[in-house]
């Protein structure tokens, strides 16, 4: 049976894990209690290991870079800013021709937001200067990618044994996290029993509609956005590389709810797509921070779900701001499950929305967050791949070098 088991896609474990919770949480949810703790056991694991992971990674990719190497950096950069703001103008545009109302009446208490654009900055800020052992403590990555460049860059005239040391302990890393990886139906089974046992299938039901135009809003921008940006760029048919990114990234991501811990399964895949190592070391890190497509949604989402409830018109300038508000915001959320929902009251002060009923939208927010920030994560993280891969492809492209997506499909 192990050496069976053993035999299945990790795709197909997962699911099994997932019915299994399912049937745990509904049948025999007090006997199955314990079962929470694999879910505990398989976050806690990989949240441990990710921080320092990155830190390994982006230092040891800077410092084996050659002076003169072309990489495509600023190009990934581009797309994850880009596809971040036009997530916001999706989620708008999409709230207006469907305007969701949501029930507003209980209070959220012991959470402190941003107050405003200029604190989320000045946090941003602050966290670039943070004590690196106390942003590795912390899972701060922002802090951890500074501080990783800056070593890395100080790095490279070290002697070659020097970065392969780093090298193989970023390796070593690596292969930790795919162990864990590969106990994650385990986990899954865990999280999913935790979450249905606690909130019920039935307490979904209520915020359908809210649902609905959210996840409508993130398979917009996963079906059809992105693959027009893949395409301007690549000139090609996007939809195999697309598809595969989903399959491959987003599936995982879905399940683990953590841009941060997916990146092992990110830098795997770019690996398997034969891209440059000394640019998706960097750029699939970088993107589990800033790239925050499904986090600008669920922002311009719920906070025009409160406008809409309270009445207050919105006019096309103050929704291009809140488009950009959300795109900024976005950038800054947390890597981790339910990063984008305290970042709901920045957006709502932009029309006056008391922050008492701002916290209640976040309330809201994690009632729904079984599945939104499920599919958040996973829409975030495909397209950190996504855009990484498009990047170079495009450089392909251009140099008259064929693209090869999987042995049954070329572009």
């Amino acid at each position: 049976m192990f050496s069976k088991w053993n035999q299945l896609s990790l795709v197909k474990r997962i699911i099994v894990g997932l019915i299994v919770g399912i049937v745990l949480a509904i049948a025999v949810p007090d006997a199955a209690k314990p079962v929470e703790l694999l879910g505990s056991l398989f976050v806690g694991a990989l949240k441990a290991v990710a921080p320092i992971l990155v830190f390994f990674l982006v230092m040891s990719a800077v410092s084996q870079h050659k002076p003169g190497q072309k990489t495509n950096m600023k190009s990934v950069i581009s797309l994850y800013l880009i596809g971040t703001f036009l997530a916001g103008v999706v989620a708008v545009v999409g709230s207006f021709i469907f305007p969701v109302t949501i029930a507003l009446g209980k209070g959220v208490e012991n959470v402190s937001p941003p107050s405003g654009v200029s604190e989320v900055l000045k946090t941003l800020l602050m966290n670039v200067v943070d004590n690196p052992i106390h942003a590795l403590a912390n899972a701060n990555y922002i802090g951890i990618l500074v501080w990783a460049l800056l070593l890395g860059i100080a790095l490279k005239h070290a002697p070659a044994s020097t970065k392969t040391m780093i090298t193989d302990f970023s390796n070593a890393l690596s292969q930790v996290v795919r162990w864990v990886i590969h106990l994650a139906p385990f986990g899954i089974m865990g999280l999913v029993f935790n979450s249905i046992a606690t909130s019920g299938l039935a307490s979904l039901g209520a915020y359908g509609k809210l649902l609905a135009l959210l996840l409508g809003s993130m398979a917009f921008m996963a079906l059809v956005v992105n693959p027009v940006i893949a395409f301007i760029m690549m000139r090609q048919n996007p939809y195999p590389l697309v598809f595969r990114c989903l399959k491959q990234s987003g599936i995982t991501a879905f399940f683990t709810r953590s841009s941060a811990a997916n990146i092992p399964v990110n830098m795997e895949l770019c690996e398997e797509l034969g891209l440059d190592k000394d640019m998706y070391s960097v750029s699939i890190p970088l993107g589990a921070t800033i790239n925050m497509a499904g986090a600008a949604i669920t922002i311009s989402v719920l906070t025009l779900a409160a406008v809409h409830t309270l009445g207050i018109h919105v006019d096309f300038g103050t929704a291009l701001i809140l488009s950009i508000l959300s795109a900024v915001s976005a950038c800054g959320a947390s890597g981790v499950a339910g990063g984008s929902l305290l970042l709901i009251p920045l957006a709502c002060s932009l029309f006056g929305i008391p922050n008492e009923v701002a916290m209640q939208v976040v309330g809201v927010g994690f009632v729904i967050g079984v599945i939104q920030d499920s599919v958040e994560t996973g829409l975030n993280s495909s397209t950190d791949a996504l855009f990484t891969a498009v990047a170079e492809f495009a450089d392909w492209r251009k140099a008259g070098k064929k693209i090869v997506i999987n042995k049954e499909v070329n572009l």
